[in-house]
């Protein structure tokens, strides 16, 4: 069930205005702060580190002995800087990497662990510096939890069921006290594990009927000690397809917590001309709007298929990749996917951050695609130098909402309208913070005109907003490794009876 109500237009917006004719879109969000929804889970502030391009290695992996200051091999600046946005989860080690993944590759002395080539992200060699001791350190270094994917596509049933063994048995089995030789005497705890991934494409190119077989089969053999059982992630599909959620949750009947799901924004949405990462122009901004904005109706499409094959909503649907994905910059290695980062994009994930809220009772857990220095990247780094993205700071806004209590609420929006194509104006979002505060949250996606927005508000008495601001002068704004706070969050006051939204401006604001 989605949570917000979308109501029409209310007024007959002005569609290509000039400066003389411009005025604020006007916006009346209508809501009963004494009434909740679902729980807006905090993993769905998850994250993605795959085995690419400079993402684990330079990206928050140099080694121990590196000038550059770490912990455990983890560079200390990125781990900061990821501890205080309070990432709730991390998925590794892909992507389309995970299904040539062997994780006795990963284990024992560093030195001795083969050097195989990374087939997916450029054909560079992978060492294997990174492996499964490795993340858990990072994941505990973050106060993260983990997402294992296992390797359906290459691997075995055998080789899956022992990596879950060796990295859950409390037993003195052979694969437990291999474990501990190799450093770990305890268990560690893991939140989901995938089955595969993008089986319909990189993980093996099945048919979702095939893949229900064989998701049956490898569920059957992942075994842990009581209270040590992960989520179960089947991978599912992609885009507007639905078929591969219909199918799973139709003949997967058990041994499954939730179905995978992967859509990425291109500004173009053609694959061969993606779109430039900074150099746009206002048309361009509202196409990669309108291509982000369809996972509302993605994940609508999806969720009647789950709620016709299992109306008990015992299952999850899990975003566990998106973001935006534009061309590679020139004179950089296309396989490792390394893109600038703008205003438009911490826009971009803001607008979903809302969509997610919206369809709270089944979207639990997502991750963005990627963490480090690949595709809409909270942190990029070069050397020693490092710096955040705008997308970082949309995050840092946003984590009041990690688990907090969805308030329902109606919103009635102007359009922002270009060439006849037409977005709300503004999305939003409202929730109970588990400090006990009331959250608002608000994005203007036009690029030019403010919003005048009216709160219709009962059970409580709300007189002042306080919070922060993200948004800059120009939509092209980054933040550079010489300029580094071009795009960052400024304080925000406002009355409830006056709130003006800034055109192009994301806010998360206490009502008090």
């Amino acid at each position: 069930m989605k949570l917000r109500i979308i109501a029409g237009t209310i007024l007959s917006s002005a569609l290509i205005v000039s400066a003389a004719w411009a005025k604020p879109h006007e916006v009346v969000i209508t809501a009963d702060l004494s009434k909740t929804g679902p729980v807006i889970n905090k993993d769905i502030y998850g994250q993605f580190a795959e085995h690419l391009g400079r993402g684990i290695y330079e990206g928050i992996w140099v080694g121990k002995d590196s000038p550059i200051p770490n912990t455990k091999g983890f560079r200390n600046d990125v781990l900061d800087a990821l501890k205080a946005i309070h990432v709730p989860l991390v998925r590794w080690p892909g992507g389309c990497f995970a299904d040539e993944y062997h994780w006795r590759e990963g284990v024992g002395p560093q030195d001795k662990r083969p050097i195989k080539v990374n087939t997916h992200w450029g054909g560079v060699e992978e060492n294997n510096a990174v492996g499964t001791h490795e993340f858990f350190d990072f994941v505990e270094l973050l106060g993260a939890d983990a997402y294992i994917n296992g390797n359906l596509g290459s691997g075995t049933v055998q080789e899956m069921a022992e990596w879950m063994e060796y990295m859950t048995s409390d037993k003195n089995s052979t694969l437990a006290n291999e474990r501990r030789e190799n450093g770990r005497d305890e268990p560690w705890d893991i939140a989901y594990f995938g089955i595969g991934n993008e089986s319909w494409g990189c993980g093996g190119n099945m048919r979702p009927q095939y893949y229900v077989d064989l998701y049956r089969q490898y569920a059957t053999f992942m075994k842990t000690p009581p209270g040590k059982m992960p989520k179960l992630v089947a991978s599912g599909g992609h885009t507007e397809d639905t078929q591969w959620t219909d199918v799973l949750s139709a003949n997967i009947d058990s041994n499954m917590d939730g179905i995978s799901y992967h859509f990425y924004t291109l500004p173009t949405s053609e694959w061969k001309e993606k779109g430039s990462a900074t150099e746009f122009d206002n048309n361009m901004w509202f196409k990669t709007l309108e291509r982000t904005m369809r996972m509302d109706k993605y994940l609508e499409d999806n969720i009647a298929k789950l709620d016709k094959n299992d109306p008990e909503g015992k299952l999850g649907f899990y975003v566990d990749e998106w973001g935006t994905w534009y061309d590679a910059e020139e004179g950089k290695e296309p396989g490792f996917l390394y893109q600038q980062n703008t205003l438009r994009d911490a826009v971009v994930a803001a607008v979903n951050f809302n969509i997610f809220h919206d369809y709270a009772e089944r979207v639990h857990m997502t991750n963005i695609a990627q963490m480090v220095n690949v595709l809409q990247a909270m942190v990029l780094t070069d050397g020693e130098d490092m710096l955040l993205t705008p997308t970082y700071y949309a995050y840092d806004l946003y984590q009041v909402f990690q688990d907090s209590t969805s308030i329902p609420f109606t919103i009635e929006s102007d359009d922002y309208v270009v060439d006849g194509e037409k977005l709300p104006a503004v999305t939003a979002s409202l929730a109970k913070g588990k400090d006990g505060k009331t959250y608002l949250a608000l994005v203007n996606l036009d690029p030019t005109e403010e919003a005048k927005v009216t709160l219709d508000l009962s059970g409580k008495k709300v007189s002042k907003l306080t919070g922060r601001i993200l948004t800059s002068d120009a939509i092209t704004d980054k933040n550079t490794f010489k300029q580094k706070s071009v795009v960052a969050p400024k304080q925000f006051t406002a009355k409830a009876n006056q709130v003006q939204l800034p055109a192009k401006s994301v806010v998360v604001v206490a009502l008090n």
